[in-house]
């Protein structure tokens, strides 16, 4: 019947009219068949095609297809005509100009370019094949738009756990989606569900002047403490054609606000144990949120110790502040106000070293002596003796056996705590051993042999204590003198330089008040003309080369003298010119010359020591009697 109303009736002739009712009582059993699908889905902005695809039982003459819209009014307006001669789309419709239609060998299709929200509507293929049949087909239109991800945003003040009601803890919004799109919450990847009295959600849709939809979720939650560490986010799901997507949401975690239940102490500072002089640091936390104030005392004291942002701060510490300390919570929303928290303090020392005997002590040669050196601590220690940097014995008790003048001297004592290595002190005792002087050569009698005129140095070194006093006493020769003196606290050091002229007897007297100590020098004096000894071999071979030249000297001085007796006499064969007698005259002045040098030389050789040294002439006297 709609076909019926669709079609004009004629005015001028009965005929046509006639016509049309012969058309429609061929329809009765002529038929179409006219495919089209119930809805078409596609993205904003893109491009739809909707499809109308038909058949005829009996081939017609002619075929019509027109295309309709619904308005919003519910009206249809047609958009589009088509027959064996023409297509064409309708003017002046708001798909004049982005509508075209395709046709294809069973049917045509409608392509919609640049679709719009106002395009999700119904649209209608009719097509009439006259007398092979009519048809009509209906396609709905679904356009599409994803949302943006949703921004979620927690309460930045904080959520109170003494709350009575579900609070407002976040908000969640997803922009420019169409459809509308829905928000779901979730704790830790779980979903939030309403819930009376623990969970509410409040959704605000807003259609905006694009048609597009905003949504926004406020999350009303009740919080409990096991909330501060928990992450919620929210979930976002939305249409797309043939499919539904969903957009997450980055989780936040939300400040909740809950009353101190417990409270924790600990010492930050220093590591492992604590000694006398260290800077302690003790710091004391609560488990509430915000942290409540923290005041620090000593367990049997009610005296509140200086302390900031529970940091309680000892310097320079003494076995004094050792004790138990407690923290507490000044938290007034706490169900239990007394949360209160200790640590015991103990603060280690080592007490300077006691040594005894103390400073020093004086022990006779072949004495013992016990030494003990104690320092009391609150740890274990371990006590060390060094002499001059050596270690000679470990234990607080020192034992010298036998002493003797090498045990003399200064003994330093270490003590320490292994257990905590800034621990240590010290202390010394000074051992004096007396006894009778102590020669350093274990040989008493010393036989020397020296050439006579020669010198000597006689050492004599002593220990003792007291210090021993020295004194020579030398027979047989009257010229010697001390040349060196060295003493120290129990140590003497002397020598003598002496010259030989004769055999010599040096003793060495060494003495203090616990004996008397002697060291003797038997010299034995030798001549010139005797072979000395092994050990003054060097000394006397230069005596001999002295003798020598000497005696050479004086052969040549008598060979000169005999050469000029012969030359006085004439028996040596030369001239007797007026020349002879000039020369005889030079020869008498060049006689005395000769004489003078042998003279000089002889005497320049006397005059010479055996080190090359001029000897007095004494010295020389007794030289050439030799």
């Amino acid at each position: 019947m709609d076909n019926f109303r669709n079609m004009a009736l004629p005015n001028t002739s009965l005929l046509l009219f006639l016509l049309q009712l012969c058309a429609i009582a061929w329809q009765a059993w002529a038929v179409v068949d006219l495919r089209m699908e119930d809805t078409v889905e596609v993205y904003m902005d893109e491009s739809a095609e909707i499809p109308c695809l038909y058949t005829f039982t009996e081939k017609p003459v002619m075929v019509m297809v027109q295309w309709f819209v619904r308005e919003r009014e519910g009206n249809r307006v047609r958009i589009s005509y088509s027959d064996l001669t023409m297509q064409k789309v309708d003017e002046d419709t708001s798909y004049s100009d982005r509508i075209s239609v395709q046709p294809n060998s069973d049917g045509e299709t409608l392509i919609i370019q640049d679709v719009k929200l106002s395009d999700e509507r119904e649209f209608f293929c009719q097509v009439s094949g006259l007398a092979a049949g009519n048809g009509e087909g209906r396609t709905l239109l679904k356009v599409f738009d994803p949302p943006e991800p949703p921004v979620v945003e927690g309460v930045l003040s904080g959520v109170s756990v003494s709350s009575d009601s579900p609070a407002k803890i976040a908000s969640c919004e997803t922009r420019d989606g169409f459809p509308k799109p829905n928000i779901t919450w979730y704790r830790d990847h779980i979903p939030i569900h309403p819930a009376n009295g623990l969970v509410n959600v409040v959704t605000l849709v807003t259609r905006e002047s694009s048609g597009l939809y905003t949504v926004q979720s406020d999350l009303h939650y009740k919080v409990t403490k096991e909330d501060k560490d928990a992450h919620f986010s929210c979930e976002v799901s939305y249409f797309v054609p043939a499919a539904v997507r969903t957009s997450e949401s980055k989780g936040i975690n939300i400040t909740v606000h809950y009353p101190t239940s417990s409270v924790e102490i600990w010492k930050e500072s220093p590591e492992g144990l604590v000694k006398e002089g260290d800077t302690v640091e003790i710091r004391c936390q609560g488990d509430g949120n915000p942290p409540a104030p923290i005041i620090f005392n000593r367990e049997q004291s009610d005296v509140e110790l200086d302390s900031y942002h529970g940091l309680l701060v000892l310097k320079e510490v003494s076995r004094a502040d050792s004790d138990v300390y407690e923290c507490h919570s000044l938290d007034l929303d706490a169900v239990n106000h007394d949360v209160v928290d200790t640590l015991q303090l103990t603060v280690h020392y080592l007490d300077p070293a006691v040594v005894m005997p103390k400073d020093s002590e004086i022990m006779l040669k072949g004495e013992s002596l016990t030494a003990t050196c104690n320092a009391l601590s609150s740890l274990e220690t371990t006590t060390v003796w060094f002499k001059e940097g050596i270690e000679v014995g470990r234990g607080h008790i020192m034992q010298l056996q036998d002493a003797t003048f090498d045990t003399a001297g200064q003994y330093d004592c270490e003590v320490t705590v292994p257990s905590l290595p800034g621990l240590l002190t010290s202390g010394s005792i000074h051992i004096i051993v007396q006894g009778a002087p102590q020669m350093k050569d274990a040989e008493r009698e010393i036989e020397l042999t020296e050439k006579v005129g020669g010198w000597l140095n006689l050492s004599c070194e002593v220990r003792g204590f007291p210090r021993p006093a020295i004194t020579w006493s030398i027979t047989g020769s009257q010229s010697w003198r001390e040349v060196v003196k060295r003493e120290t606290e129990e140590q003497v050091h002397s020598v003598v330089m002496l010259k030989v002229t004769t055999d010599i007897v040096a003793i060495c007297n060494s003495t203090n008040d616990f004996g008397i100590e002697t060291k003797t020098y038997n010299i034995r004096s030798i001549p010139f003309s005797q072979t000395p000894t092994a050990r003054k071999t060097s000394v006397d071979n230069s005596g001999v080369i002295i003798v020598v030249i000497i005696v050479s000297i004086l052969l040549l001085a008598i060979l000169g003298s005999v050469f000029y007796f012969l030359y006085k006499k004439g028996k040596l064969p030369c001239g007797r010119s007026g020349k002879q007698e000039i020369t005889k005259e030079k020869t008498s002045k060049d006689d005395i010359v000769v004489e003078m040098k042998a003279k000089k030389t002889e005497e320049s050789v006397l005059l010479k020591g055996v080190n090359g040294e001029k000897k007095p002439l004494n010295d020389q006297n007794n030289i050439l009697s030799s």
